[in-house]
């Protein structure tokens, strides 16, 4: 016996709703209320019309994909970033494409060709780089991309970010305000925005307090722990030249200069301050819990 194909009406039989509550729910999802989309989601599960879905994107040349390339997947920084975006996406109707790029322009360029292809109709990037592909594209001839956590200078793309610099600012205003008056500052990799950003907001406090920025005290990570440890080991190694504050512009690598700190016997933060970056889960549960700048990552 051939299987009968689900149909709308099934749907919205099944759901309790009617045709055009069906079709608002999976055409126009933002327009009906949560509990509505959800029993028609439901009422479409059960039934199977999510095949008939599919055959509506085959028509309208579109894949219901969404591309989402993240630098670094393992970084728990992006984590809630990324629960915050699936969310929205199916909410409107479509699926997350998830690229972990590693920072690597080639895996970057080989996900954007996605869009070319139709295999995904939207991308939200969240590197602050744009594929080579489209950084050669006009933007009116750019499928829709939006950038997120990093910008990208003369880029006209949407961009949704915080103002790093000034972040960076009141958190080494908030070491000043201690007393401290010797702060160091571990930054991420060169060539990256964010590290462009936060060390001037870092060098602006200085100066802004009377202090003159050394060069010695401002070292390179790459918002690892490791990265941090290193860092810490090299800032604290010498008695005579050591800060007494650090401000770090990620909590890995704020927990990484905690270790240090420990290895060489100082307390925390009786003998050194530290400031983090981002808010992540760890940053409260470390021992001692970081204080931290909070990056808002969903709403």
């Amino acid at each position: 016996m051939t299987e009968k194909i689900a149909t709308i009406e099934d749907v919205a039989r099944h759901a309790g709703v009617s045709i055009a509550t069906v079709s608002r729910a999976v055409h126009k999802p933002d327009v009906v209320s949560e509990a509505t989309r959800e029993k028609v989601q439901t009422a479409i599960a059960a039934t199977g019309y999510t095949a008939n879905v599919m055959a509506r994107n085959l028509r309208l040349n579109r894949s219901g994909m969404i591309l989402l390339l993240v630098p670094d997947i393992g970084n728990p920084f992006f984590s809630s970033i990324l629960s915050g975006i699936e969310k929205g996406a199916s909410k409107a109707g479509y699926n997350v494409l998830i690229g972990d790029t590693q920072n690597d322009p080639e895996r970057e360029a080989t996900y954007a060709a996605y869009l070319r292809s139709n295999q995904a109709d939207a991308m939200i990037l969240l590197n602050g780089r744009l594929p080579a592909p489209l950084a050669k594209a006009p933007v009116n001839a750019t499928p829709p991309v939006v950038i997120a956590c990093e910008r990208i200078p003369g880029c006209a793309l949407p961009t949704v970010i915080i103002d790093n610099d000034q972040a960076s600012f009141v958190a080494t205003r908030h070491l000043l305000d201690l007393g401290h008056t010797r702060i160091a500052h571990i930054s991420g990799p060169s060539g990256n925005i964010l590290t462009t950003d936060r060390v001037g907001g870092y060098r602006r406090a200085l100066k802004a307090a009377g202090i003159a920025p050394e060069q010695s005290l401002v070292y390179r990570g790459d918002f690892s722990i490791d990265s941090g440890i290193a860092a810490g080991r090299a800032l604290l190694a010498d008695e005579k030249t050591r800060p007494t504050a650090v401000c770090c512009a990620s909590d890995g690598m704020a927990i990484g200069v905690i270790v240090a700190a420990k290895e060489y016997g100082l307390r925390i933060p009786e003998d050194l301050s530290v400031v983090g970056f981002d808010d992540i889960p760890h940053a409260a549960a470390y021992d001692p819990p970081i204080t931290t700048v909070r990056q808002p990552r969903r709403r």
